[in-house]
């Protein structure tokens, strides 16, 4: 089947519509993390770089950080490891650690670079290890190299920013000791967002946003400040695992980010629908 060709006339209209918010965010910061089926799936990674390539050559100062629990997982189970979670966090003993520096600051991560260059992008990929980009302590003795983000240098982040580079950023992290973490890739982008000023970060889910009922897609609550999603919690309607995710986004907000939105980056450009349209895509988090 041959894909449906858009005229000419719809395709310059639609160009038109969107120079207001290439206006809104030319020379702003944003933060992309990416992760979830929108890492797993080649299309899908293909269509988000090429998203991320468009809006930079626009005129975004577009920062990627990345996680990649699959791939780890994958990879610990080919070397003979059974991967462990306490609270849905990995348990990472010194094996685990290395294995994950090979697949978050190798694998991905270059293979993110090269799918950008590819797009014609200048690309940095880098690990927070780097320059002391991330620094981290023991989260819990029980989960080994896990890291708690304790400070974000973000000078060589915003040194490739102003040379027009993209960095993309793999989560790992190290201590004043050398000592490599594991930090969650959510919690590291809204560190690095904060720490850049960022007009907005954008956190992509395997979920379309926020839901009022989580059984029902169609109850997407589109927008809400930090105080109603402090409402939503005490209610119920925020929890289990998207209770850190709002947590990350509420601690961005709250540092100096001014909006964060959650978008389900299973849908095919969905980071161009969220910032270059009217509606958008998924839940926008502001202050009041």
């Amino acid at each position: 089947m041959t894909e449906k060709r858009v005229p000419n006339k719809d395709r310059a209209r639609i160009l038109a519509h969107s120079l207001p918010y290439i206006r809104k965010y030319a020379g702003k910061v944003v933060v992309v993390k990416y992760g979830g089926n929108a890492m797993t799936d080649d299309n899908l990674k293909r269509e988000v770089m090429q998203d991320i390539a468009l809006i930079n050559t626009v005129g975004v100062k577009t920062v990627v950080v990345h996680g990649g629990g699959p791939e780890l997982t994958e990879l610990l189970k080919k070397m003979g490891k059974e991967s462990r979670f306490v609270n849905g966090l990995r348990v990472t003993d010194s094996d685990v650690i290395d294995a994950a520096q090979m697949v978050l600051a190798g694998k991905i991560n270059k293979s993110l670079v090269n799918l950008l260059q590819s797009f014609g992008s200048k690309c940095m990929g880098i690990s927070g290890i780097d320059s002391g980009l991330l620094e981290a302590r023991i989260k819990d003795p029980e989960l080994g190299y896990v890291g708690e983000l304790v400070n974000v240098n973000i000078e060589p982040v915003m040194d490739l920013l102003d040379k027009g580079y993209i960095p993309v950023i793999s989560s790992l992290a190290c201590d004043k000791d050398r000592n490599v973490y594991n930090v969650n890739a959510d919690t590291a982008a809204a560190g690095i967002a904060a720490a850049a000023k960022a007009e907005n970060m954008i956190m992509m889910t395997d979920i379309s946003g926020i839901l009022r009922d989580r059984d029902d897609p169609d109850s997407l609550i589109p927008e809400l400040t930090v105080r109603q999603a402090a409402e939503l919690r005490e209610q119920g309607i925020i929890s289990g695992g998207m209770i850190p995710k709002v947590e990350c986004c509420v601690n961005a907000v709250n540092a100096g980010v001014e909006s964060v939105v959650i978008l389900d980056g299973r849908v095919p450009h969905a980071i161009l629908m969220e910032m270059l349209t009217d509606e958008g895509a998924g839940t926008l988090v502001h202050k009041e």
